[in-house]
């Protein structure tokens, strides 16, 4: 599926990726909500009728990966929740393995995330692939979301890595499409990044459902 003769450069997100997103998905849609509606007296699913256009508001935008922003945003502590919950956090099928295969080769192997530092923290914690990363680079920490096609303008001003020897491996096709417009040439898509959830709709980016398939004929 890939020629990795070709490949000189890894770029990886994190969530729904190398992690299991069942972990964000329920975070988001059933644990906040709940305690939403605890702090405001309200049950569940009139916390949700007010939480989800919220949330749709923020998608694809830095505010929606930040923890402080939603702290402040819901008046609770969402890093404090998160960790409530941390025992949820798993690395999706393979990922170790493939990560170790990297390491192996020559290659520099990056995480590139929209996740809060915060949030990467905790995750680097739990899931111990700290190691496997030659650099970890948050898009807090360039000001703008993986979304942006100038994103990659800025993240290659922090690595050195060629276009067109480069892959990503990422589960957003908006994320997937913005580095095909900055000209990144080897793109792959996640297709069932929560455990819980069915298989993805094919897209016209190559999909993998799990690492397995991207060592094949390594």
């Amino acid at each position: 599926m890939i020629d990795w003769k070709k490949i000189d450069t890894v770029l990886l997100d994190m969530d729904g990726t190398l992690l299991d997103l069942n972990f964000d998905n329920h975070f988001w849609k059933e644990f906040v909500p709940t305690k939403f509606a605890k702090l405001h007296g309200i049950s569940t699913d009139q916390a949700k009728q007010q939480l989800i256009p919220l949330f749709k508001s923020m998608e694809g935008k830095l505010e929606w990966y930040c923890l402080d922003y939603w702290s402040t945003a819901l008046q609770l502590d969402i890093a404090g929740l998160k960790a409530e919950i941390s025992g949820l956090i798993a690395v999706l099928p393979h990922v170790t393995e493939f990560l170790e295969k990297l390491r192996q080769s020559s290659r520099p192997v990056y995480l590139v995330t929209n996740a809060h530092r915060g949030s990467l923290g905790l995750k680097m914690e739990k899931t111990c692939l700290q190691p496997f990363f030659d650099k970890i680079i948050s898009s807090h920490d360039l000001g703008l979301p993986k979304e942006n096609p100038e994103f990659w303008v800025r993240l290659q001003q922090q690595l050195v890595f060629d276009k067109q020897t480069t892959l990503l491996v990422d589960d957003s096709l908006t994320v997937l499409n913005s580095a095909r417009l900055y000209g990144i040439a080897q793109l792959v898509s996640v297709s069932k990044p929560d455990t819980q959830q069915p298989k993805r709709p094919p897209s016209d980016f190559l999909a993998i459902e799990d690492f397995r398939e991207l060592m094949n004929g390594w």
